[in-house]
């Protein structure tokens, strides 16, 4: 069998094998192991701590923890125990959280969010990302376009390709990124935009706060196009909020009413 054939043999059985779907039904294609996922994204966030600086501001750590224990608390198979969270001395309005129950929250955001609502939203959109295991997808995104590029390769040194041609294969990879990562991307922050408003929701938080937040976000200006964001626009996010906040706020209405009705400053 010729080598193009391999490979291409080889792609087209971890697709196969990868399928999987998110917790808003979109098919994805996650070739990782979670356990491997897990083990990267805590070395991940050891590195983090040990390049950043924790904030020794015990009024904000027991905010920002106040706020994850009560969306943690309130999940299904979750225990807010079981997660570390930490925040970190950074001006820039930033929250992240990854494979193996890690959250990070920059002091930046709590300048943005201006109440325990918005950062809820914050936080719950993050925790959604490892939900529907966007790092995964993202990695197996990454791994697939590489392999792509190695078919092209490959098939070009088996044809005879002149050095003009390889460079226009080099071109491709660019390509790749805007045309599949990019656009995948934008689709995990909205699906993760979902998913959070759901969780702050059945926490007890109040969804409507979430497109509060995305407002006071969108003040700051400077944003790059939609187009070549790895992010939705202010405007895309507060539409689609939008659209959910009538579920969510029944969600928070039974969250309530079973006594979940968070108090965090």
């Amino acid at each position: 069998m010729k080598p193009v054939r391999i490979v291409a043999v080889i792609l087209l059985a971890g697709i196969f094998a990868s399928c999987a779907t998110s917790p808003l039904g979109r098919r994805q294609l996650k070739m990782f192991p979670e356990a491997e996922m897990s083990r990267m994204g805590a070395l991940s966030f050891e590195q983090l701590k040990e390049n950043g600086t924790r904030s020794q501001h015990p009024a904000r750590v027991a905010y920002v923890e106040c706020v994850a224990n009560s969306i943690l608390d309130a999940m299904d198979d979750e225990r807010a125990s079981d997660w570390e969270v930490v925040v970190f001395e950074d001006e820039s309005a930033n929250a992240f959280a990854l494979p193996g129950r890690k959250i990070g929250v920059h002091t930046g955001l709590l300048a943005v969010a201006e109440n325990q609502h918005q950062l809820a939203s914050v936080i719950g959109h993050e925790i959604g990302h490892v939900l529907a295991g966007h790092a995964n997808e993202r990695v197996s995104q990454a791994n697939l376009a590489q392999a792509g590029m190695l078919i092209a390769q490959v098939a070009g040194q088996a044809s005879g390709i002149t050095p003009e041609q390889q460079q226009v294969f080099a071109l491709l990879g660019l390509g790749v990124q805007v045309g599949v990562l990019l656009p995948y991307s934008r689709t995990h922050e909205s699906e993760a935009d979902l998913i959070g408003l759901d969780l702050m929701a059945a926490a007890g938080f109040e969804p409507a706060e979430s497109v509060s937040l995305w407002q006071n976000m969108g003040r700051g200006g400077g944003a790059p196009p939609e187009l070549l964001s790895t992010h939705p626009s202010h405007h895309t996010r507060i539409k689609d909020l939008n659209k959910r906040i009538p579920k969510a706020e029944a969600i928070r209405d039974q969250a309530r009413a079973a006594g979940r009705n968070p108090n965090c400053r």
